[in-house]
């Protein structure tokens, strides 16, 4: 589902594929892949402000992870 959103929004603010599928891959690294997260939910925000986009994962027993793209010009 994860990848499903991200490719929904990514897709939406007008991020090439190659793009795309660069930023997913980074993403699902950022979720602990050791159950860290105690079976709790992680949080992912997109954030669109002043020509960027950034993206957040804050997991529970986990460093907050982010990173931050330049916006196509529309």
């Amino acid at each position: 589902m994860l990848s499903e959103v991200c490719t929904a929004v990514l897709g939406h603010v007008g991020l090439a594929a190659p793009e795309i599928a660069e930023l997913i891959r980074a993403v699902s690294g950022a979720l602990p892949q050791d159950g860290a997260t105690g079976g709790r939910r992680c949080d992912v925000r997109f954030i669109a402000h002043s020509g960027e986009l950034q993206i957040v994962v804050a997991c529970p027993g986990a460093a907050e992870w982010r990173t931050t793209r330049p916006l196509p010009a529309s």
